[in-house]
């Protein structure tokens, strides 16, 4: 299994941002796909999952700012990223878990920062 990240960047306070995270196979066999973070000082942390049968799980403290899908056309993992604070600087890496085994994406930077 194969995870490609993108869509980071440099944007300000309150902004947007979605990350996608295209992977080899398809997005709907997986377990559990997620996104986590991790600060520069921080250790990685679960920001959104979605497991196969769509049941989404957030981390508090992006609860009503982001929202987690499956692309069925690109075949990706998208999060969507809404009002955008300064803590939310960090790499965000996506992640897959198929029967019991995980994979990593290589990861993008997302800088919150006026």
């Amino acid at each position: 299994v194969q995870l490609q990240a993108s869509g980071g960047g440099l944007v300000q306070p309150r902004g947007s941002l979605r990350l996608s995270c295209a992977v080899s196979g398809s997005i709907f066999s997986f377990d559990r796909v997620s996104w986590y973070r991790q600060a520069a000082r921080g250790q990685r942390a679960l920001v959104a999952s979605i497991t196969r049968d769509g049941t989404t799980q957030y981390a508090d403290s992006v609860k009503g700012r982001c929202t987690i899908w499956r692309d069925y056309g690109s075949n990706a993992l998208v999060l969507q990223m809404n009002s955008l604070m300064t803590g939310d600087t960090a790499v965000y890496y996506c992640n897959s878990i198929d029967r019991g085994s995980a994979q990593w994406g290589q990861g993008t930077q997302v800088t919150v920062s006026s």
